[in-house]
């Protein structure tokens, strides 16, 4: 089956967390042929993979969100919109719900120039009234850069190419999952859904912290991420999520529950089982499998770390992986030097993690957002116990979830558990162990890829249906 996989913002151009799973499970299908038709913020990312594409990617489809700001739209617009196409752009403008098969036919079969609208009278008309409806007091001017800047990209998308497939895998919703949609309108194929964080309560959060929207711009800004997400779990055939929490939020979000299951990630359990404990040596070694990002909050480790040394001389901590905001990992550097931690903090950056474990105690974990981290499963599989946030699915994964009676695995805040947890080496191998348990009996890979696998299967006899009926017809 040729399955179109559409991803934004990791595989293949960014290491760690979706993206090596992403690498392993296509790796691990080699009877599936993949299209990747992946989303990147810039173009001058194109082709700068990080993987070595496995033989089954026969094609890969790059699209670049900046390239909606290099649009000339020096077209006049010289199509008349029906009511039911001005109906479906106020919709869009007012981040409502749009008849989405109308603009995919607008913009895939009738070509309409995005920049070209965005300069009409037909828009300027259909902005004035939503700013007198949402915004009477603010600024013409600022109300109108951040409406373009929502809709720019999605008028750009609704245009690009749509490479051919049997099946359009979205492995998130935004952006991805507007191109999931238009190839499954557009081929009439599957779709399928598979969320790894809940990426629309991902973007709240973002907005809501971010400078670069307005306050007064927030909530409409949210709203148009729960439009996109909304689009797609209307749409989609199947929606995976890896944990029962985040299911349940989809389901909050407008998923109909009988779309909905949960698979959840798998490791290569047997790479990391036999992987042997370490020595004790009178110094207690932490570590932190984590690519500097401001997502995980590296930041707040350093700082935890440096509490716990105060309290404790025999600590080490090694933050293993790799960079993928320099200006961030600067400053991270910076604090180890601003806080003395030099001798204590080790960086050796990307390592094979099945050789580094036996170096470690226990591991930790300080992100912002997770979905179900592959580190913790890891870590688990090698038979050290975490210290994380209460992130994702991370507390599920440290205390289990029913039918799991294996017991506590580590710890989930407050930080000063980290301390408590290095204190006691009887306690982190009992905890190892529990962990090496779980991981075992629930995340181990072919257990995952066979539900993904039977999934494609149905997707395949659907397929047959559908055609067997347009056969008919």
């Amino acid at each position: 089956m040729r399955i179109c996989l559409v991803l934004e913002g990791c595989y293949p151009y960014v290491n760690g967390g979706v993206s090596t799973w992403m690498h392993q499970y296509i790796t691990e299908m080699p009877q599936h042929e993949f299209v990747l038709w992946v989303i990147a913020a810039k173009r001058e990312d194109k082709d700068k993979f990080v993987y070595q594409l496995p033989p089954n990617v026969t094609e890969v489809h790059q699209v670049f969100l900046d390239d909606a700001l290099r649009l000339k739209g020096d077209g006049v617009m010289d199509h008349a919109f029906t009511p039911a196409e001005t109906r479906a752009l106020e919709e869009l403008i007012g981040s409502g719900n749009p008849d989405w098969d109308l603009l995919f036919s607008m913009y895939q079969v009738r070509r309409i120039d995005p920049m070209a609208y965005l300069k009409s009278e037909a828009f300027l008309r259909e902005f004035e009234e939503s700013l007198e409806r949402n915004y009477p007091y603010i600024a013409y001017a600022d109300a109108f850069h951040s409406t373009r800047s929502r809709l720019l990209p999605v008028l750009y998308l609704l245009g690009v190419e749509v490479p051919r497939a049997d099946c359009y895998h979205a492995i998130c919703t935004g952006y991805g999952g507007l191109l999931a949609c238009l190839g499954a309108h557009l081929y009439r194929k599957p779709l399928l859904l598979t969320e790894h964080g809940i990426y629309t309560r991902e973007r709240e959060e973002e907005i809501i912290g971010a400078r670069w929207v307005g306050k007064a711009f927030k909530q409409h800004w949210i709203r148009f991420f729960y439009m996109l997400s909304s689009l797609i779990y209307t749409r989609a055939w199947r929606i995976t999520s890896l944990y029962q929490g985040a299911m349940e939020m989809q389901i909050d979000m407008g998923a109909a529950r009988e779309k909905c299951l949960v698979i959840a990630n798998g490791i290569s359990y047997e790479n990391f089982c036999t992987i042997p404990r370490k020595e004790e040596n009178g110094i207690v070694d932490i570590g932190a499998v984590v690519r500097f990002a401001p997502i995980k909050d590296i930041k707040t480790m350093i700082y935890a770390f440096y509490e716990l040394c105060s309290r404790m001389d025999n600590v080490r901590l090694h933050i293993l992986g790799g960079v993928d905001d320099q200006e961030y990992a600067d400053e991270c550097f910076a604090l180890i030097d601003q806080l003395g931690l030099q001798e204590k903090v080790l960086v050796p950056g990307r390592v094979d993690v099945v050789e580094y474990f036996e170096k470690l105690d226990f591991t930790m974990l300080s992100s912002l957002s997770e979905g179900q981290p592959l580190s913790v499963l890891e870590s688990f599989a090698a038979g050290l116990p975490v210290v994380t946030t209460d992130v994702g699915s991370c507390s599920e994964l440290i205390l289990g979830v029913p039918p799991d009676e294996f017991g506590r695995a580590g710890y989930f805040v407050p930080p000063m558990q980290r301390e408590k947890m290095a204190a006691s080496r009887k306690m982190r191998l009992e905890m190892g162990q529990r962990g090496q348990l779980r991981a075992s009996t629930y995340f181990r890979y072919n257990i995952m890829l066979s539900k993904y696998c039977a999934l494609y299967e149905e997707v395949e006899e659907l397929g047959r249906h559908r055609l067997r009926i347009e056969e008919t017809v």
